[in-house]
């Protein structure tokens, strides 16, 4: 037979377990030394003597943004030493611009066959 304190103890509230936590501790970050940052990358334009000098300022401006007198000083530069630096970044961005000087097109007002291609370019590591 049931009792009354079965039944009693049948329909007590029930009261959840409080859950076991552990005490909070922050967090460790393992030492570790950060990636280093990658050196920066020069895109260098080459001189040739088929490509003149409103083609380089141009392309300059096309390609980087390069404002007139700025390309016209990297125009004489590239002239009278056989290169110059036209930007500074990092190697995949190099890597495009080189690529968009390569794939320019030719000069319009050149009419030799070597004045129908692009100029040439090349990247460098900056250290």
């Amino acid at each position: 037979m049931i009792s009354l304190a079965d039944i009693r103890c049948a329909t007590a509230p029930v009261r959840p377990r409080q859950p076991r936590v552990a005490p909070h501790l922050p967090r460790v970050q393992p030492l570790t030394v950060p990636p280093a940052l990658e050196p920066p990358w020069h895109v260098i334009l080459l001189d040739d003597d088929f490509h003149s000098v409103e083609y380089v300022v141009e392309m300059l401006h096309a390609i980087f943004g390069h404002s007139a007198a700025l390309g016209n000083r990297m125009a004489e530069e590239v002239d009278n030493k056989g290169r110059v630096i036209v930007a500074t970044v990092h190697k995949e961005l190099a890597e495009l611009r080189q690529q968009q000087i390569e794939e320019y097109g030719p000069d319009p007002q050149e009419t030799s066959p070597q004045g129908q291609v692009s100029m040439k370019a090349l990247i460098e590591c900056s250290e």
